[in-house]
């Protein structure tokens, strides 16, 4: 018996999602190919867009590791406790007689 199930991710949420990550990060670099600005400042925002997606990529990779460890040991934790009221007889003798 599963306590928690996963959540599942549907294909419409992930559909969206990637697609609002490419039309921000593609709207993003259009507007700094078009600044008025020399080619150094350009270079200089498309180096610090670049390091805030992977960035972003690193944490939320991070977080989903935390998340995934913390789901492991609940459910080690669940198993043992399963397994201790499975054994449990509330009628044994104590002193084994």
């Amino acid at each position: 018996m599963d306590i928690n199930p996963q959540p599942k991710v549907t294909t419409a949420f992930y559909a969206q999602a990637a697609a609002s990550f490419a039309i921000a990060l593609l709207a993003l670099a259009v507007g700094i190919y078009y600044l008025p600005v020399g080619g150094w400042i350009r270079g200089f925002l498309a180096i610090g867009l670049l390091y805030v997606v992977t960035s972003s990529f690193t944490l939320a990779k991070c977080v989903r590791d935390a998340q995934e460890v913390g789901t492991v040991t609940r459910r080690v934790d669940q198993a043992r406790i399963d397994k201790l009221i499975a054994e449990h007889n509330p009628f044994k003798d104590p002193a084994g007689v």
